[in-house]
């Protein structure tokens, strides 16, 4: 039987919860049990000590799992910068 695969990342600016809505994705599939925080460094992708020291992500990090017939591919990702005037606040 053919697998099918889905990639989903989660981009976004610093501070967008990107991490959480990760563990909350993962928790609603079944895949964990409960919901990591990033205030308490327990979430399930920010594996490194300076992640879950200052609450930030750092790396990229997949998270693998299968919902029936489909591989779900889960990537956090550390924030996105921008330096482009249109972006930036006045």
């Amino acid at each position: 039987m053919l697998r099918r695969t889905l990639n989903l990342g989660i981009l976004a600016h610093v501070d967008a919860g990107k991490t959480t809505l990760t563990d909350r994705l993962l928790y609603a599939a079944g895949v964990i049990d409960e919901i990591g925080s990033v205030d308490e460094g327990s979430t399930q992708t920010d594996s490194l000590a300076l992640e879950q020291q200052r609450g930030i992500t750092i790396k990229s990090a997949v998270v693998s799992f299968a919902i029936d017939d489909v591989t779900v591919n889960l990537i956090d990702t550390p924030a996105i910068r921008t330096s482009s005037p249109r972006w930036s606040a006045s």
